[in-house]
């Protein structure tokens, strides 16, 4: 590998690591708005706000690294 293959698989798993822990942000933001602990709308719009933001923290979490990587994956030489 070259420095500049270092460097770039360096960024892409920074990317799919930054991708995981903001997923588990939303998801622990989701919950704190579902259980009432901020109040932005009031309630129960509260609630469904929680609802889709731990939703797209899941999905931010469990599916886009698998994507990125699925992307980003080293062609196989035949």
């Amino acid at each position: 590998m070259t420095q500049a293959d270092d460097a770039l698989a360096k960024k892409r798993f920074f990317a799919i690591t930054s991708m995981r822990l903001m997923g588990a942000i939303f998801v622990a933001v989701g919950f704190v708005l579902i259980r009432g602990g901020w109040e932005l709308a009031g309630q129960p719009t509260d609630r469904w706000l929680g609802v889709a933001v731990v939703l797209i923290g899941a999905f931010d979490f469990a599916v886009m690294p698998l994507l990125l990587a699925r992307r980003w994956r080293s062609p196989k030489d035949l």
